[in-house]
Order: structure tokens, then C-alpha cells, then sequence
């Protein structure tokens, strides 16, 4: 089969670890660059809305975990069910932020901002989360809690723009934020949809378990 081999190595315990590791040093690097926003937003903002604040490293500790839970399965329709909910949230979250931080990065330098090397690095970045969530979507379950997964995504727009509590942007798009709400709610959808169409494309039966992963 032609994509044999791709479903060997990305099934890999060893791929798989070590995206894990990547991830999860990527997601503690991401609420260390959002530090400034979190201690703006707690000095001037109700604490409850600080979770709302870190969209892309919530995206990548969800699917930090998914692949966590990809290693080892949990057991139980309890544990299920909360597999599938971070597999639905760790892909339409990884898929949206991953473009929506490349495309304001890429929004800015077009109306005039500097692209350092930190914004190469982020657009490097955030395309293989969107990447990578797209081809471990195949291996996941998570169809049935797609549509959680939107609400919390609509949910998060809401706030994010209703309380002024969305990504700080380039200077240059701060005259644009009513377009970059209607792009955010745009990419929900969008993710969502692709969620859809690339998820569950093999049976879970195929998904190796903690005994058959190749080591």
C-alpha cells in the first residue's frame, strides 16, 4: 500500500516521543512568550479570563497530550470519551492558531512591519502544528466531539474579541481588528471542517496500542 510506510513512521513510538518532547518544550517556550500579555491581563482584566490568553500553547499542550494518550490509551468509556474530546480540541485548535498566527505575522509585514528572525522562527513554528495535527488526525477518534471541540473554539473567539483579550498583534493591524475577528471565526470553521475531513480515515483498531507501537 502507498501510504504504508507513512503510517509506519508516523505510528512509531520513537516519531512519536519525540514529537511529544518537541511539543511540550514548544508549548512551556509559548506561555513564556506570553508572559508580558498574562501579567498585563491579570493586572487590568477579571482573572477568569486568563486562560483565554495563550491560544496557540493551549493548542499545543492539547495536542501534547493527544499524543500522550496516543502512547498510552486510556481504558474505560470515561477515559475515552475525554481521549476524544482532546483529540478534537488538539486538532481544530492546532489547525486554526497554526495559520491564524502565520497570517498575522504575514498581514503585518505586508502593511509594513519588520519580519525578524523570531517571526521566521514562529512561522516555522506554527505550520508544523497545523501540519503535524493534520496527519495525526487520521490516527485519532475524535469525530463525535467535533462539535465541543467548535463551541470552545466560537467560545474562545467571543471572549478573545467581546473582552479585548485576543493575541497582542503587529502595531500596523491595530486598525484591523474587526477583520481579524471575522478571519478568526472563519478559521473555526475552516478547522473544523478540515478536523472532519481528515480525521478518522482509519479505523481505531489500527491505532497501535502501548503493546504493538513500534519500538
Amino acid at each position: 500500500m502507498p501510504g504504508h510506510w507513512f503510517e509506519r513512521l508516523f505510528k512509531h513510538r520513537g516519531i512519536i516521543w519525540l514529537l511529544f518532547v518537541v511539543n511540550l518544550l514548544g508549548t512551556v517556550y509559548g506561555y513564556m512568550w506570553y508572559g508580558n500579555q498574562l501579567e498585563f491581563t491579570a493586572e487590568n482584566y477579571p482573572f477568569w479570563l486568563l486562560p483565554f490568553v495563550p491560544d496557540s500553547p493551549t493548542a499545543s499542550l492539547f495536542f501534547t497530550a493527544a499524543l500522550l494518550l496516543l502512547l498510552y490509551p486510556p481504558k474505560g468509556l470515561k477515559g475515552t470519551l475525554v481521549r476524544q474530546l482532546i483529540e478534537a480540541l488538539a486538532v481544530v485548535t492546532s489547525v486554526k492558531y497554526g495559520i491564524w498566527a502565520v497570517s498575522m505575522i504575514v498581514a503585518g509585514g505586508y502593511q509594513g512591519d519588520t519580519i525578524s528572525w523570531k517571526d521566521w522562527m514562529l512561522m516555522v513554528s506554527h505550520t508544523g502544528m497545523a501540519v503535524e495535527a493534520l496527519i495525526y488526525a487520521r490516527f485519532f477518534s475524535f469525530r463525535r466531539m467535533l462539535p465541543l471541540a467548535l463551541l470552545w473554539s466560537f467560545a474562545n473567539d467571543m471572549v478573545d474579541y467581546s473582552e479585548g483579550v485576543y493575541p497582542w498583534l503587529p502595531s500596523v493591524l491595530d486598525d484591523d481588528v474587526n477583520i481579524v475577528q471575522y478571519f478568526t471565526i472563519g478559521l473555526t470553521l475552516f478547522s473544523t471542517a478540515a478536523a472532519w475531513l481528515f480525521g478518522g480515515r482509519t479505523s481505531r483498531t489500527l491505532i497501535p496500542g502501548k503493546s504493538s507501537l513500534r519500538r
